[in-house]
């Protein structure tokens, strides 16, 4: 890597007392003598152990550690959107805090960013998980990439590198932080996956439970929308309620024929189903007015966070290299 260039590393913590002093020293020895300016960005999610005082004391002993204290938990996605807006560095590093990315794989990460890729997407080739994780995953990603037309091994992986103008672009919610390499293949980024190594957790335990799927579902439903009709989406709707409103159209016309030429009575099923789409292809028609409308809005700059900061510490300093 380029020395020149500063390194910011974004780290969501959720009740990881025991892992995020481990972890910094860890990113500090993998960085020593390879980057010169550098700063650790951990985002403490509404921790309700000791993660805050440990992180704390790590601010204490080096300044390249910030800090971000959430008011509560608001979710991985928010904890990386709040490291995003606030980093500084060049490049920009995202790993978990659980000690199951391996920050030796960081050096890997940034020589492909030095190589011209806007973003470096890590794959846990060999991944160290039970099997009852790895099975949806295995599947999920290839859902996710057949939907989204992003090919990739590995969307559940924490550990990637980005360029600070492709994070300075994105906005993230819900589970969409998986997603990340769909959502910014719509300004033409230039993407590679690499395999990084997985490690077994050391301590504490998974905060991800099948209890998360329908959310993900939900989500890659939301990514689908904006990455093909989010600048159009009258087209998705005015679609659908065009075709609702020519079928109510043509059983029309037939109850009409059978009325008045073959004496037949109207009053039937087909009758209340033919008032019943032109009515819902109408009302469809009209959201997707109300969806431009709304777009129109988002793209005039109305765009509010989804998380709240209790308070920072380390952001007081002008750059990177007074941290460092």
């Amino acid at each position: 890597m380029n020395k020149s260039r500063s390194l910011s590393i974004v780290i969501p913590v959720y009740n990881e007392e025991e892992n995020v002093t481990i972890l910094f020293d860890e990113i500090k020895k993998v960085l020593e003598g390879f980057v010169k300016k550098y700063e650790v960005i951990f985002i403490n999610d509404g921790s309700t152990d000791n993660s805050l005082e440990r992180l704390m004391d790590l601010r204490k002993k080096d300044k390249s550690v910030r800090i971000i204290n959430f008011r509560k938990n608001f979710g991985q996605s928010s904890a990386i959107s709040a490291g995003f807006e606030l980093c500084t560095g060049d490049y920009v590093i995202t790993l978990d805090a659980d000690l199951q990315n391996d920050p030796a794989n960081i050096p890997d990460i940034l020589e492909k960013l030095n190589e011209g890729f806007d973003i470096v997407n890590g794959w846990r080739k060999k991944r160290k998980d039970s099997l009852t994780k790895k099975i949806p995953s295995y599947f999920g990603n290839k859902l996710v990439s057949f939907i989204t037309k992003v090919k990739l091994h590995d969307y559940g992986c924490t550990l990637r590198g980005f360029k600070k103008d492709v994070v300075k672009t994105l906005k993230l919610y819900g589970e969409m932080h998986r997603y990340i390499p769909a959502i910014a293949s719509r300004i033409g980024i230039r993407s590679i996956e690499i395999p990084v190594n997985h490690r077994e957790r050391r301590f504490g335990k998974s905060k991800y439970g099948l209890g998360r799927t329908f959310r993900v579902i939900l989500d890659l439903i939301s990514i689908k929308y904006l990455l093909s009709f989010s600048h159009r989406p009258l087209q998705i709707f005015g679609s659908l309620g065009m075709l609702m409103m020519s079928t109510g159209f043509l059983t029309g016309l037939y109850i009409t024929y059978e009325k008045y030429f073959l004496g037949k009575s109207a009053d039937r099923p087909l009758l209340t189903f033919t008032v019943l789409v032109l009515f819902l292809g109408f009302q469809i028609i009209t959201l997707g007015l109300l969806a431009e409308m709304l777009t129109r809005v988002y793209h005039e700059g109305l765009n509010k966070n989804v998380y709240t900061i209790r308070e920072t510490y380390g952001f007081e300093d002008e750059n990177i290299d007074d941290r460092t």
